[in-house]
């Protein structure tokens, strides 16, 4: 199946772009898309991949699902697109990075008002949720079609072709995802979720951002700038 997605993700994701699951997966989408409201655009689907080429991925954060109301989700896991109110979650991030930092997200803006978190995209942050696709104000509508069994693929062949990874994992249903990683290889971070409902007991004061930098460097790259 000829897939629309970054050249070199494509090369790396052809074996599973042929599956029957995914063909089953690409009929149920293309389905939801003409009947539905279904977030984010189609041609964001993929923003993740477009955004943060396969070789040039430093950092994996995972989130569960798109946001599923009105002008959200634009294919980056807990951002926001212009112009849209800053989440919770994506607050709680803001607050911790101002914490461990001692400085606001570059991605914040002056007023802390602004979610759009491409800029960490284009630095090498895979920011990819478990799930693609959602309906309009129906959270996990679109999980169990398949796109997990492709997100797992994803993290499987990332932890399996490239080195020293930092993969921050938030929240249980995340941290499921570490069996696709080998520790001795990648740095693994684990945390409670930056949701209101969590981010007290273990988000704040993880200090994720200023460990993934200091693994970073000391491997020879380039620190993200948060």
């Amino acid at each position: 199946m000829n897939v629309r997605i970054e050249e070199s993700w494509r090369r790396q994701l052809q074996e599973e772009f042929d599956k029957p699951y995914f063909e089953l997966l690409t009929s149920f989408v293309r389905h939801e898309y003409g009947t539905k409201q279904i977030f984010p655009p189609a041609r964001l689907i993929f923003n993740a991949f477009d955004s943060c080429p396969f070789d040039k991925v430093k950092v994996v954060i995972l989130g569960q699902d798109p946001y599923h109301d009105i002008g959200q989700a634009h294919g980056l896991c807990f951002s926001v697109q212009d112009g849209v109110r800053v989440p919770p979650s994506l607050q709680n991030i803001y607050k911790e990075i101002s914490s461990d930092l001692g400085r606001p997200s570059v991605c914040a803006g002056a007023d802390g008002s602004h979610g759009n978190l491409q800029h960490w995209a284009e630095q090498g942050v895979l920011l990819l949720n478990a799930t693609l696709t959602v309906e309009a104000h129906r959270a996990g509508s679109h999980q169990n079609k398949g796109w997990e069994v492709f997100t797992d693929a994803v993290i499987e062949r990332l932890a399996s072709q490239r080195s020293n990874l930092v993969f921050m994992l938030w929240g249980a249903y995340a941290q499921r995802k570490a069996a696709f990683v080998q520790s001795r290889n990648h740095l693994i971070l684990k945390a409670a979720h930056p949701s209101p409902l969590s981010a007290y007991n273990g988000f704040f004061g993880c200090r994720h951002f200023s460990k993934a930098n200091a693994y970073l460097l000391a491997h020879g790259q380039e620190p993200i700038e948060w």
